[in-house]
């Protein structure tokens, strides 16, 4: 039947948990563009005998119109996929920073790295341009300025922005600034401690 393949990468991308990256299913990808090939064809055949025979152009319309449909329906679907995973991509660079994860690195085409790189120019130029603000603190707003956080592993030494050190070892409680936090929190040094 028309489009399964296709409708199987969507669910792929689909069933895929949030967190992870799957590798990219090329094998499918090329059997949709195949069959989407084989459907060009058999529109190409078709139109080129209701040129010809006008008797044939009634009896070969509704196959013509069918296939067309499996077709403009393998490309959404398609589209959909790649597209899914560049904003699955897109999120991980908000998420994890610059460098992503190697289990999330060795899941990526190559064109999807180099993509990656360009998008990563593209957003550290535009937070340059705004004097340095980092888009990629704060994507919450804050509650407060200050929260409490509980070090989850030896870390040393933390100078914050106000010239102060804090000693951060593992389970000490601190209340520092979120701004100073929301990095380390990312890493997994911090936890944030709820109010």
């Amino acid at each position: 039947m028309f489009g399964e393949k296709a409708v199987a990468l969507v669910k792929e991308e689909h069933r895929t948990p949030s967190e992870q990256l799957q590798p990219l299913n090329e094998d499918l990808i090329r059997q949709v563009l195949a069959e989407m090939g084989a459907l060009c064809e058999a529109n190409k055949t078709d139109i080129d005998i209701m040129r010809t025979d006008e008797g044939e152009h009634e009896k070969m319309l509704p196959s013509f119109l069918l296939r067309h449909s499996a077709l403009e329906h393998n490309r959404r679907c398609t589209l959909a996929y790649l597209k899914a995973r560049l904003d699955r991509i897109i999120r991980f660079r908000w998420d994890h920073g610059a460098v992503l994860p190697e289990e999330i690195q060795v899941n990526l085409q190559e064109h999807e790295k180099q993509w990656f790189s360009k998008y990563n120019k593209n957003l550290a130029n535009y937070m340059t341009s705004l004097h340095g603000l980092d888009l990629t603190q704060n994507t919450v707003p804050p509650k407060s300025l200050k929260i409490q956080v509980r070090c989850l592993q030896e870390y040393g030494e933390l100078e914050t922005e106000s010239g102060e050190i804090v000693m951060l070892t593992m389970n000490s409680e601190h209340y520092l600034p979120l701004s100073e936090c929301e990095p380390l929190i990312r890493q997994g040094v911090l936890q944030h401690m709820g109010s």
